[in-house]
């Protein structure tokens, strides 16, 4: 019974505080207005004072009446003859918020509020989850867990699975479809970005095979082209790198929406973005810290750890030569991406904040430093500082 009088004198209270403004705007304005008069009045009085004070002059003080007494009688004009009566539609919007408002809040209380109301189970839920993408995955992986033999059911769930973060679930979604529905390219570059998440970016050798896969089966692939094409450039073969991105953007319509990430990591290894002039600045293959060919060679014929410990070598010289002429964008963008390769967050920080020094953020060079940075996963908040 208590809970009822509560509820009862919070409607009342809400009601008083939404009829409030109503039931006091037809005095509003009449309030204004005699406001406003009583303050002339007072001006005149005052002006009276002062002029038997002598602090002002008869012919200051005529001015001033003159102009107090025009503004006193248009305020006095506008003065209605009786109080207005409350117009109908406050009328109408006082009835709505005494009687329907009430009414319709019961009854959606006794339709869905009542605590004696039986919770609604997770079966009545999946059986409509609507839009509750929490509840469609249930759904799908206690169907799977039944008939886990059914492909077309693990087809649709790793792109869920990979869209809400679950990586791993998604990769071995991705491989139960491949396994029961045969291999598409689909369903392979999905399985090769769920392995270059789990690896923070970096293309591995597994995910290398499968996107070669997919290519088999589609040789125009952009997606398995350009992931191929990213692993050469992480794998600090940019010669290698920079051909398979112009091949890319070779095949690519003028209007793909991939061609201006295309044509940024062309620039990022030593190319000329596809329709640029290859004697644009940045587009040399000659700038400084770009490795020679005779470097690529020499890397080929090298083991894993000497070809580790060369670029790291070519690294530095690179970040020495930025550190002399800072005005060489494709290097920052290099040596930024250098760093990340290697693992060296807190020096990629570093050139990325010298790079922005030199090439500020409102610039066409910045804004792709930052570009490259928040797709490397290197925090920009100190380097715009």
């Amino acid at each position: 019974m208590l809970f009822w009088i509560l509820v009862a004198a919070l409607t009342a209270a809400l009601a008083v505080i939404l009829l409030y403004p109503l039931l006091r705007g037809a005095k509003a304005a009449d309030n204004i207005r005699a406001g406003e008069a009583a303050v002339y009045r007072d001006q005149l009085r005052e002006l009276d004072r002062d002029l038997d004070g002598g602090l002002i002059t008869p012919e200051e003080a005529d001015y001033a009446r003159a102009e107090i007494g025009r503004r006193l009688i248009a305020v006095s004009a506008e003065e209605p003859a009786e109080t207005p009566k409350p117009a109908r539609h406050h009328r109408f919007t006082e009835a709505f918020v005494l009687l329907v408002l009430p009414v319709l809040g019961l009854c959606l209380y006794l339709t869905t509020g009542r605590p004696d109301l039986p919770s609604q189970p997770l079966e009545a839920r999946l059986e409509n989850p609507g839009n509750d993408v929490a509840v469609l995955i249930t759904k799908a992986e206690r169907h799977l867990a039944e008939k886990p033999d059914d492909g077309k059911g693990w087809d649709v769930l790793a792109p869920i699975y990979f869209r809400t973060m679950r990586v791993n679930d998604a990769q071995v979604a991705y491989r139960n479809a491949i396994r029961l529905l045969g291999p598409s390219p689909v369903r392979l570059d999905g399985l090769a970005e769920t392995l270059m998440a789990v690896s923070d970016g970096v293309v591995t050798e597994e995910a290398r095979q499968v996107l070669e896969q997919s290519l088999t089966l589609q040789p125009d692939n952009p997606r398995a082209r350009f992931y191929i094409a990213l692993s050469m450039e992480q794998a600090g073969r940019p010669d290698e790198a920079r051909q398979a991105f112009e091949a890319l953007a070779k095949q690519s319509p003028s209007d793909a929406p991939w061609l201006p990430l295309v044509n940024q990591h062309i620039t990022m290894n030593g190319g000329a973005p596809a329709g640029a002039n290859p004697a644009a600045p940045g587009a040399n293959p000659s700038a400084p810290g770009n490795p020679t060919q005779q470097d690529v060679a020499a890397a080929e014929n090298m083991s894993a750890g000497d070809r580790q410990q060369m670029i790291r070598g070519m690294v530095e010289s690179l970040d020495a030569k930025l550190s002399e002429d800072p005005n060489n964008f494709e290097g920052w963008v290099r040596l930024v991406r250098s760093y990340a390769v290697l693992n060296d967050k807190d020096r990629a920080a570093g050139a990325l904040k010298r790079g922005l020094a030199a090439f500020p953020p409102p610039g066409e060079e910045g804004r792709q430093l930052l570009a490259l940075a928040r797709e490397l996963g290197i925090a920009t908040e100190e380097a715009t500082q």
